[in-house]
């Protein structure tokens, strides 16, 4: 048994039915008593989906046990670190762990002595484009050898529609007893950098249920968002978002109508990036500005701000996998989907174009000194997963550029995929802009929004300032006497200083 002494339970008939279901583990434990009756739940995964969700559900007050097969992130879980950069993540780990939060490395027993189990393991990208559900086939099986009694087991990862009647067969296939359990399908919609936030106080919750029972669990998981009684205590370490209800929104769906909604959310916001990437390169070739562009557009409510921001293109490991996912099972139902195969070409053209930019920068990139901040898909995370600065960087790297890198959070994961003979990790972003012949900026970190741009300019070769982000202001950079090259927006070359770079250049 490997579940941890100090777990949470309340009350005597818990303590009954535990022995029962032989969780002597758990009984041998410290139990402390509570007047309010909450749900006891298993979640599978401790990646970014499994730990938030995890620790959101402890945060609430629900009895929770957080399962990986995986020794060393057990392990490091159970010593109280936190494996991945997750704001506010850490001070819910801290604050649940040993009290509604344990961790365990044995899935059965954390199954029959949960009512519901969350399943949020990996779904990563086939060769054919599909989504790999190995992982989520593997737990189902040993889901299914465990279940003793009524449980909901609820799908967490992205999935493609069908996946909760897959996880029904399956279970079935391998022995779990019919009408003692029930599948259901429970969509994340985090932003990794703010996903504890997006998950405490987030637009909506969709649980995808086929019959009243399984639905009446899942609502009951979610209370205190919906009718608002987490909100009420006033103790959170979380801050609201502005104008923030009071309550969470709840949409009840089918199963397979929820697994739709995942896809099509994020195929959208995709879209969305997408869209005005283009936009911005119609900016570009005429001579507008997509930020004046951008404000025009955003302001009608039917199209909104958000995600109308253009750069170097979407990464991470949900937009890439997902969209080449939703593919694949619309053509398999006989619909071909060419929106979003344009919707991804687009962005691997955004890529490409800026390696152009930088060349068109440096007439010449073999052996060109190159500084960069970012490596990791956006701000507020660790996460390198499809991150366009990598693979921006992979390509300098193959015209012959060497780089010194720079991110507030990922330079650990970035050094295990970068060849260290020709990516150098710095500790600040001015070592990374000494001696540089121009400065990349391929991460949307606010630290870099408050550098002395008058330290950068003098630490630089050459005062160049490649912004795949549009962090700065054109007027502000020419005002430092920046060449300054962005995304959508008109060059800003200073006439003395494009003298200077010409005759340096030769």
């Amino acid at each position: 048994m490997c579940i941890k002494a100090d777990y949470l339970w309340h009350g005597a008939r818990e303590r009954e039915k535990l022995l029962e279901n032989n969780c002597h583990d758990l009984v041998a434990g410290v139990f402390r008593w509570r007047k309010v009756v909450n749900m006891r739940i298993a979640v599978v995964g401790s990646g970014y989906v499994g730990l938030v969700a995890g620790a959101c559900f402890a945060e609430l007050g629900h009895q929770v046990i957080l399962v990986d097969n995986d020794p060393a992130k057990y392990e490091a879980l159970d010593r109280g670190e936190c494996p991945i950069h997750e704001e506010y993540l850490p001070e819910l780990l801290a604050r649940n762990r040993g009290t509604n939060l344990s961790f365990s490395n044995n899935l059965p027993d954390a199954v029959r002595c949960s009512q519901a189990v969350f399943i949020a393991v990996g779904t990563p990208q086939a060769e054919n484009g599909e989504a790999d559900l190995s992982y989520v086939e593997s737990v189902a099986r040993e889901i299914a050898s465990a279940v003793d009694d009524y449980k909901v087991i609820v799908g967490k990862s992205t999935v493609p529609v069908y996946t909760s009647d897959w996880v029904k067969k399956v279970m079935l296939l391998n022995g779990a007893p019919h009408g003692l359990f029930d599948v259901a399908s429970n969509p994340e919609f985090l932003r990794e950098g703010t996903g504890v936030t997006d998950f405490l106080y987030p637009d909506r919750i969709v649980i995808g249920a086929d019959n009243e029972r399984c639905g009446n669990m899942l609502r009951e998981i979610y209370k205190p968002m919906v009718e608002g009684e987490y909100y009420e205590k006033g103790d959170s370490i979380v801050p609201p978002p502005p104008e923030w209800p009071g309550k969470a929104q709840l949409i009840c769906t089918s199963a397979r109508s929820a697994e739709l909604i995942k896809h099509a959310s994020n195929a959208f916001l995709a879209m969305k990036i997408s869209f005005i990437n283009a936009v911005a390169n119609v900016c570009e070739a005429v001579g507008a500005d997509i930020e004046q562009v951008r404000e025009g557009m955003g302001t009608d409510q039917r199209i909104g701000k958000r995600f109308l921001y253009p750069g170097i293109g979407y990464g991470g490991s949900c937009f890439p996998k997902d969209l080449s996912a939703f593919r694949v099972v619309a053509r398999e139902y006989g619909y071909e989907f060419k929106l979003l195969q344009e919707v991804m070409n687009i962005n691997a053209e955004q890529r490409r174009k800026f390696v152009r930019k930088v060349r068109a920068a440096l007439w010449t990139l073999r052996g060109k000194q190159l500084g960069v901040l970012g490596l990791a898909f956006k701000g507020g995370t660790d996460d390198i997963r499809e991150s366009p600065a990598i693979a921006i960087i992979q390509d300098l790297l193959a015209e012959g550029c060497k780089v010194a890198a720079h991110d507030p959070a990922a330079m650990k994961r970035a050094a295990e995929v970068l060849p260290a003979q020709s990516v150098k990790m710095v500790s600040s972003p001015y070592e990374a802009a000494e001696n540089a012949d121009a400065l990349l900026i391929l991460t949307e970190w606010q630290d870099y929004k408050g550098l002395d741009l008058a330290r950068i300019r003098s630490l630089l070769r050459y005062p160049i300032i490649i912004d795949g982000r549009n962090l700065y202001e054109p007027a502000i950079m020419q005002q430092h006497g920046f060449i300054y090259l962005s995304v959508g927006r008109p060059d800003v070359v200073p006439k003395e200083e494009a003298m200077k770079f010409r005759t340096a250049q030769g």
